[in-house]
């Protein structure tokens, strides 16, 4: 029942909850974002989750196209 929701980014209810991952993994985007947030440089994530550099930039263009499409209400 997986799904491809974005390049390289997939949902599965039965991976993660359905969260958004690196197709083929079980690295959901919201670490890979978070990462990078703490400090990580690309190169440490590939290493440490045994991603590739489209895989990491293919997170953080999902997560950028998810901000971008916000609409925030200001009171």
């Amino acid at each position: 029942m997986q799904k491809e929701i974005f390049k390289h980014i997939t949902i599965d209810p039965r991976v993660r909850f359905g969260k958004p991952t690196i197709a083929g993994t079980r690295v959901p985007v919201y670490v890979i974002v978070g990462k990078i947030a703490g400090g990580m440089t690309i190169d440490e994530i590939m290493r440490e989750f045994d991603l590739t550099r489209v895989q990491v930039q293919a997170a953080l263009l999902y997560a950028a196209e998810l901000v971008a499409e916000q609409e925030l209400a200001l009171a």
